[in-house]
């Protein structure tokens, strides 16, 4: 059974920057194989699609995080980042990990990411 689990949230002011990671259980094989994407929800909202990235290291972005955000994955460590630059209080939300491949549709448990104005 793969486990995601994230990290690297905390508080930050406006235009400073923070890094997340979600680092999966399991095999190297299968995590290579597998898409991941990073969500958040604001208290009060429903939950967004922030970033992705495929197996062949394509990506998207919401068009609200689009040259502040980079997704990036390092199979070797079966992890995923999140580089998040430029952050706006708008961005504050707990971000999820999200993995789905063969048979594998994975939630981690969240992160928070706090941007004070």
């Amino acid at each position: 059974q793969v486990q995601l689990v994230e990290s690297g949230g905390g508080l930050v002011q406006a235009g400073g920057s923070l890094r997340l990671s979600c680092a999966a259980s399991g095999s190297t094989f299968i995590f290579a194989l597998s898409a991941i994407e990073w969500h958040r929800q604001a208290p009060g909202k429903q939950r967004e699609l922030v970033a992705g990235i495929r197996s062949g290291s394509i990506t998207n972005y919401a068009d609200s995080v689009k040259g502040r955000f980079t997704i990036s994955r390092d199979n070797a460590k079966n992890t995923v980042y999140l580089h998040m630059d430029s952050l706006k209080p708008e961005d504050t939300a707990v971000y999820y990990c999200h993995l789905t491949g063969i048979r594998l549709d994975v939630w981690g448990q969240g992160t928070q990411v706090t941007v004070s104005s």
